[in-house]
């Protein structure tokens, strides 16, 4: 295992970009929050994520899986039964995730206001 001290983000070269890059781009904020729930099959996870391709749900999937937040469990049968569930590193995230997300939610009519009129 490395050691890592923290970092400065805002460098080109600090690894924390890289697990920021997974948790906050399209779909990874979303996987967690969806999961904070408890453990989802591959197809419900996609349905309750509106809008996600099945490629990018497990790229997705599998980038969380990398960081240890997200847990892949194969039940071993036929036919195949997987479940995906947080990691107690992936509950610490989701829990940060659905903070910033109340946030969006409580200020959405003061954010729009700023949106240009379609």
């Amino acid at each position: 295992m490395q050691n890592f001290e923290r970092g400065n983000l805002l460098a080109a070269e600090c690894p924390s970009r890289d697990v920021l890059r997974r948790l906050t781009g399209r779909w990874g904020m979303l996987v967690l929050w969806a999961l904070s729930d408890g453990p989802q099959r591959f197809g419900a996870l996609r349905k309750r994520i509106g809008g996600v391709s099945e490629r990018m749900l497990a790229q997705t999937l599998q980038g969380l899986e990398t960081d240890g937040m997200v847990l892949r469990r194969d039940f071993g049968t036929v036919p195949p039964h997987v479940e995906y569930e947080l990691t107690p590193l992936g509950q610490q995230a989701a829990a940060r995730v659905g903070a910033l997300l109340d946030w969006i939610e409580d200020n959405l009519p003061s954010i729009a206001r700023n949106w240009p009129e379609t």
